[in-house]
């Protein structure tokens, strides 16, 4: 399973290089950000060689379109995040004739995943935590999808996001999915266990006491 870093700050990016395999964004991330959208999905698509993912924010078949060209020229590996509606897959369909990736955001349900691969969506985001807010399982949600997908061939990726614990990962890596996209809080989390820390610091500790200065 790919993880993704979700966010628009390049020096959360450059910490963990080598540890991920892309990032997704939103235009909340990139306001809260205060970088100018194109410049900083450019700075971002540079720093990583992974997808990129790069949201529009028109409503509209034709507006998607246009942002998300504009959107996809910043780099190779830019993939364009578009909105599950009916224009947003409208427009998926059309991207998906030229070549290009898309990221159909968005997805609380099993028919939405279905007309989203329909539409030769490159990945679909099911929110996991969203899901869970609205009192039904989003990990249950990703098993039913990559049953769904699996069934029927569909090449559609399924990206989980809105993941906000560790459980969420293990349960969308236990589903089959894909690749997930995680805060920092969270990623930062995927690698802490107080043992670990007990077993360096004791192993750290009994070479101390032998005197000897690194392996010498």
């Amino acid at each position: 399973m790919q993880i993704f870093l979700d966010t628009a700050e390049i020096t959360e990016i450059e910490a963990r290089a080598g540890l991920i395999d892309g990032v997704t964004t939103n235009p909340s991330l990139i306001a809260k950000s205060g970088a100018g959208v194109f410049d900083r999905i450019k700075e971002i698509a540079k720093t990583v060689s992974g997808p990129v993912s790069a949201e529009v924010v028109a409503s509209d078949y034709d507006g998607m379109l246009e942002e998300g060209r504009k959107l996809r020229a910043l780099g190779d590996n830019v993939v364009i995040k578009l909105p599950l509606t009916a224009a947003g897959l409208q427009a998926c369909r059309e991207f998906h004739a030229e070549g290009v990736p898309t990221n159909v955001t968005l997805c609380f349900s099993l028919t939405q995943a279905l007309m989203a691969a329909k539409a030769g969506a490159t990945f679909i985001s099911p929110f996991v935590g969203r899901i869970d807010d609205a009192g039904s399982d989003g990990i249950n949600l990703l098993e039913d999808i990559r049953a769904m997908y699996d069934q029927y061939g569909f090449e559609t990726s399924i990206l989980a996001a809105s993941l906000r614990h560790l459980k969420h990962v293990e349960g969308a890596a236990l589903a089959g999915c894909d690749a997930a996209t995680l805060p920092v809080k969270t990623f930062d989390q995927l690698i802490k266990h107080p043992q670990t820390d007990l077993g360096l610091d004791a192993f750290m500790a009994d070479w101390k006491a032998t005197g000897r200065d690194g392996l010498v």
